[in-house]
């Protein structure tokens, strides 16, 4: 392994993870990113030196230098690294390098790998099995995104939006599903297909795939696999299956049969039928593990979230302020189902559009996504470094939602209005939801803050 790596984009939180793994394996790790923000200054206090700006004296005596598919040609520390011929790794193959020697489980899919990889993470934890972990959001079970562990299981969040979750070679692996998400990359959903095919055969001879079959895409692809798989899901045909489902708000309680036998009961800390198909994905794996279903039940009941996956902002009686990360329409609509379970007199959604090919593309599908809003604030789309494409507007989205919705209070209020006109409008028993991937969170926070003030 290289003795110093230099990582582009540090700040992001998959950057950030492979940082901390090498920090932990007691390896230089230098890095840039645009501004400071709480991971800069967390790295920063682990060891690494933190560069503010991109510059192509930054990269100094690195052996290797990271970067992911958002990093754009032109910039200077990539262009230097290449002219003075240092070794460029992509972000997933800096960690499949980390992953040599250990057994290697990794969750895929379009939608809630983070929330079920947090959630082996926190079972691997809990039965004393010491895992390396790689996660791509905050674990608040342990306060931070990845962990080097002294046991032979490593859990990775594995990212399909550029394809790069083909350097993995699980000997475990859970997918979720398959969306269409990242058409802009593939091309095609056809092509998106293929390459999870092409994933799935990547599995270590003597592993296993475990595969949601709700998911009718994954049970195609499965029908040629000839290695072992298990089928979890909430509707017939699946190998573990949940019944007598019941759910207390943001939490649920099932029963779970395993090739139509009895597991258990087990309460789960997250809330939306969704999130009950996650865990069945880890409680398969348990057992393939075999993990007694006590540690089961014990981290599912423990499961303390993750960042901005239905993280709770403020709570009183009279308002509810939830985040979450929601920025497709499959994702919205299982996230906002979930809030409902709440029981709050109204919902109010703000949606931050993620991406403008997202939303050209995939318009339709959001414009039937918010059924089970109340009142909902459209804002500016979140281009994450995509250019403009002329048309392309919250303004689109709002006016097609209000054609399919003609009922619905429907508005477009810009980012940094949102919260005044939110506390001229909220009434007691309201919950106000944020959406999307980008900084959309910097409202939830700020309402939150509030609120406070006023309680």
């Amino acid at each position: 392994m290289n003795k110093h790596y230099h990582l582009i984009g540090i700040g992001g939180i998959g950057m950030s993870g492979i940082a901390q793994l090498l920090l932990s394996c007691g390896i230089k790790v230098s890095g840039s990113d645009l501004k400071e923000n709480k991971v800069t200054a967390s790295l920063r206090r682990s060891g690494a030196i933190i560069y503010l700006g991109h510059n192509a004296s930054n990269i100094g005596d690195a052996n290797a230098v990271v970067h992911s598919s958002a990093i754009k040609d032109d910039n200077p520390e990539l262009i230097q690294a290449k002219k003075s011929g240092i070794r460029l790794i992509k972000r997933a193959e800096a960690l499949a390098e980390l992953m040599q020697n250990k057994n290697v489980i990794t969750v895929s899919g379009s939608h809630g790998k983070t929330t079920t990889t947090s959630l082996v993470s926190c079972l691997l934890l809990e039965a004393g099995l010491f895992p390396t972990v790689a996660i791509g959001g905050i674990l608040n079970n342990i306060g931070t995104n990845a962990c080097l562990g002294r046991g032979e299981l490593f859990v990775a969040e594995a990212d399909e939006s550029d394809g790069s979750f083909l350097y993995y070679q699980p000997k475990y692996s859970i997918i979720t599903n398959i969306d269409r998400e990242h058409l802009d990359y593939y091309g095609s959903f056809e092509s998106e297909i293929n390459s999870f095919r092409e994933f799935i055969n990547r599995t270590v001879k003597g592993g296993c795939v475990f595969a949601c079959s709700d998911d009718i895409n994954l049970k195609n692809i499965l029908r040629d696999y000839k290695g072992k798989y298990v089928l979890f899901g909430l509707n017939a045909g699946a190998h573990i299956y949940p019944k007598n489902i019941s759910f207390q708000g943001l939490s649920s309680e099932f029963d779970c049969f395993y090739k139509d036998k009895l597991v258990d009961r087990f309460s789960l800390a997250l809330g939306g039928m969704h999130n009950i198909s996650n865990a069945l994905s880890v409680i398969a794996l348990g057992i393939e593990l075999g993990i007694d279903s006590e540690f089961i039940k014990k981290a599912l009941s423990g499961y303390k979230g993750s960042g901005r996956r239905l993280e709770t902002k403020f709570s009183s009686p009279e308002y509810i302020v939830i985040d979450d990360y929601a920025h497709h329409p499959t994702e919205i609509q299982a996230t906002l189902k979930a809030v409902r379970e709440l029981k709050r007199r109204r919902v109010l959604a703000v949606f931050q559009p993620h991406r403008y090919t997202r939303t050209q593309l995939l318009l339709e599908e959001f414009s039937q996504s918010f059924e089970d809003v109340d009142y909902l604030i459209i804002t500016d789309i979140y281009a994450a470094s995509e250019p403009e494409i002329e048309g392309v507007n919250a303004n689109l989205l709002c006016e097609r939602i209000k054609q399919r919705c003609k009922s619905k209070e429907v508005r477009y209020i810009p980012k940094e209005k949102i919260v005044e006109h939110l506390l001229m409008i909220l009434r007691p028993e309201d919950l106000v939801i944020t959406l999307g991937a980008g900084d959309i969170v910097k409202v939830s926070d700020e309402l939150a803050e509030e609120l406070k003030s006023k309680s």
